[in-house]
């Protein structure tokens, strides 16, 4: 199977990193349990302001994965599955975020780093995006491809209303994805 697996509130908890930010820069609290997809408590130019400060070289390298993330990766590469890291981070970010990757152990075949990821899953025939943003979870199931995420705030409604395979953190995820894993390879 081919697996394509966001990082930032996939891979590791950003929400702590993006809510800091907005505290330090503007002086605005983000409760995470209080998050929608779209902030409205900060104007974009605020929010591309937080995302570029959290997507600093030094950010993305003491970001702590969620536990469970990487020994489930690890088991699905060790098996066989193609695993493509895909974050809409700035290209700028794709060294740090492959250091991060190396740091942390997680082991991949491909990284991509860019705001389109649906188009890119469709080009190298991706059959399963784990990824938090209920708007690429919805886009990848439109194209065919199963959308899989840890609930979060933001995506809950997606989880209960749409074709998701949604879990409270990566060990339940991994338990959850495994019928559809067993027996697939590339």
């Amino acid at each position: 199977m081919r697996i394509a697996i966001d990082v930032d509130s996939t891979l590791h908890h950003y929400w702590d990193q993006f809510q800091a930010a907005a505290k330090r820069r503007f002086g605005v609290e983000l409760p995470y349990h209080e998050q929608h997809w779209r902030i409205d408590r900060l104007r974009p130019e605020q929010v591309r302001a937080c995302v570029a400060e959290t997507h600093r070289d030094e950010q993305i390298l003491a970001a702590e994965p969620y536990p469970g993330a990487v020994e489930a990766v690890r088991a699905w590469h060790e098996a066989g599955h193609f695993v493509h890291v895909t974050s809409h981070r700035h290209d700028r970010a794709h060294a740090a975020t492959a250091r991060w990757l190396e740091r942390i152990g997680l082991p991949y075949d491909d990284l991509y780093c860019s705001a389109d990821k649906i188009t890119r899953c469709r080009e190298i025939r991706i059959d399963l995006l784990i990824d938090d943003s209920p708007v690429n979870l919805l886009a990848a199931v439109e194209a065919g491809i199963t959308g899989a995420t840890v609930s979060h705030p933001w995506n809950r409604e997606v989880c209960e209303e749409e074709d998701i395979v949604c879990a409270g953190d990566w060990p339940e995820l991994a338990r959850r994805l495994a019928p559809l894993l067993e027996g697939a390879r590339t």
